[in-house]
């Protein structure tokens, strides 16, 4: 089968009635009505430049269209590099995620390998900790200053706070395990070992930290859009699932912060399908006795006291 014919049949499926395609097509391209009856009935062909045109208009993967189900296009995020590239990522980050927010159909669903960072997006000392971590790892600038002198420019604010507003707007599924909070506690200790974050600081960080834990506890006893599932079996990932009743995005991480960004409704769905069979074997702390979910969030809170006890114990060593 023809490239033409190809795309075309993909189109066709969104407007089986030929006259509608044709006109539709006459306005996607901005050609006359019998431009575009000659390319539909392959009389001519498209161009280069109307092939991607219609590929975006009607989120048609070429590389799904014309290698079947072998590949699929991704958009990737910035790379980060600066604080300038970071005011970019988030940006473009909040700007993603807004396209959701108009159905109260939305509903997001998160593999959290590490805390998802709409909990570090509220102006605490702990948001700035990973804004600090994350230049840092992603820059591998070897001089790296104290966070003490470490300043956030207003604009990230701004997007960061964009993106919790996305977040507490739209149905929350969150999947959880005993592993979750642990990069979080190690970056502080770490830094703190380096000397690069003071003693008082850190202690600090890990009150947030114990502050989101509360806070996780509190939203799946009150909130009604947002659930909190424990896996005990389950390697999680970072990997995001937007959907509502029109789209549906998939966020896969790559590095630290950079993601591969898919709409492809056959990869979504397929994500989807195993997103609700992990759900399937997880334990929901919304509706989990008084116990369960106790011992979940005890164990978290257990281990940054852990942590707060051994870095008390370190300065008591060095003096």
């Amino acid at each position: 089968m023809k490239e033409q014919e190809i795309l075309l049949r993909a189109i066709r499926k969104q407007f089986p009635d030929q006259a509608s395609l044709i006109s539709e097509l006459a306005a996607v391209l901005n050609i006359s009505y019998d431009a575009a009856h000659r390319r539909i009935s392959q009389k001519s062909k498209f161009t280069i430049e109307e092939t991607v045109s219609l590929c975006r208009h009607y989120k048609i993967s070429m590389d799904k269209l014309f290698f079947q189900d072998r590949k699929v296009i991704v958009e990737k995020t910035k790379e980060i590099h600066s604080m300038t590239d970071m005011i970019a990522y988030f940006k473009h980050s909040s700007e993603k995620l807004q396209l959701f927010t108009s159905l109260s159909e939305t509903k997001m669903y998160y593999s959290a390998k590490d805390i998802p960072l709409f909990y570090t997006a509220d102006g605490t000392l702990l948001s700035k900790f990973k804004l600090y971590v994350w230049m840092n790892l992603l820059n591998g600038d070897q001089n790296q200053e104290s966070f003490e002198k470490f300043s956030i420019d207003g604009q990230l604010s701004e997007y960061t706070q964009a993106l919790k507003k996305v977040y507490e707007s739209v149905e929350v599924h969150e999947i959880w395990n005993d592993t979750t909070i642990n990069s979080t506690l190690q970056q502080i200790l770490y830094f703190f070992e380096a000397g690069l974050v003071n003693l008082q600081n850190a202690i600090a960080l890990y009150d947030d930290l114990k502050a989101i834990i509360y806070k996780a506890e509190k939203k799946c006893l009150n909130d009604p859009l947002y659930t909190i599932y424990y896996n005990e079996l389950l390697i999680l990932n970072n990997n995001v699932l937007l959907t509502d009743n029109k789209r549906q995005s998939l966020f896969i991480p790559y590095t630290m912060l950079g993601y591969f960004i898919t709409d492809d409704s056959e990869t979504c769905s397929g994500t989807l399908r195993f997103f609700l069979n992990q759900i399937k074997n997880s334990k929901s702390l919304n509706v989990s006795g008084t116990k369960d979910r106790k011992q979940f969030f005890n164990k978290s809170l257990h281990k940054i006291d852990f942590y707060i006890e051994r870095l008390k114990n370190e300065i008591t060593i060095d003096f």
